[in-house]
């Protein structure tokens, strides 16, 4: 089968559609899927649910589906970069299930492995556990999290063979291999795809049998999410 797809618009055309739950993967501005969050916004669909660890800067990432009023809930870890995404929350516009960082890493774990729920002290005492169960092993309290299982997962990677085996680029795997195994629809967005067998099985970050189709985008923008700068004495 082939899952080199021409283009990132053509990759989602048939998969994507109103009121469905995407993970996206990226940490910040790092490792996001930059073409398929534009392909995806230019789709039109609306009423997403978007499970992310943020939701990226305004106006790049997912900042632009926040523009465009197509998220209608996160599930994130961090909301702190997007002035938008805080003015939506605000105002009532905008749903959010704000998640521990960790816990929302596990959510994605156990989705991909077919664990339907989990315990962990995490949020214990918060708000973080209000209206979930709590549970005490040896004489500790957990609360019980869902896993998340979504429908789409756009990711990001460094490399891809032709059978979708992925190689990630340092802190750029982040979330990207949690939310592929998590979601039943995987397309990862790829710097450089080389023939299959090319990537040594010892390398491989990611299995193909997560991966369902492929996008080539050799030169994504990469945009600093924070520049900061000093003097440098010579």
């Amino acid at each position: 089968m082939n899952k080199v797809f021409p283009s990132a618009a053509e990759a989602l055309k048939d998969i994507v559609a109103d009121g469905q739950m995407l993970a996206v993967g990226g940490f910040g501005l790092c490792g996001i899927p930059e073409a398929l969050i534009d392909a995806l916004r230019d789709t039109g669909v609306k009423n997403l649910t978007a499970i992310s660890n943020n939701a990226g800067v305004d106006g790049f990432g997912l900042g632009k589906l926040l523009e465009t009023r197509q998220i209608k809930k996160m599930i994130s870890s961090y909301v702190g970069e997007n002035k938008e995404f805080e003015r939506q929350y605000l105002a009532g516009e905008l749903e959010l299930e704000f998640t521990p960082q960790g816990t929302l890493a596990e959510k994605l774990r156990a989705g991909g492995a077919g664990i339907p729920a989990f315990f962990t002290k995490t949020g214990v005492g918060t708000l973080v556990a209000d209206g979930k169960e709590l549970r005490e092993f040896d004489g500790e309290t957990y609360v019980m999290e869902r896993s998340l299982v979504p429908d789409i997962a756009l990711i990001k990677a460094d490399v891809a063979d032709r059978s979708g085996n992925l190689r990630f680029n340092l802190t750029a795997r982040n979330f990207n291999p949690a939310a592929a195994t998590a979601g039943k629809i995987c397309v990862v967005e790829v710097e450089r795809i080389v023939a299959t067998g090319e990537l040594a099985p010892d390398d491989i970050h990611l299995p193909g049998i997560y991966v369902h189709r492929i996008v080539h985008n050799p030169t994504p923008e990469k945009r600093i999410e924070k520049r900061t700068t000093r003097d440098r004495k010579v």
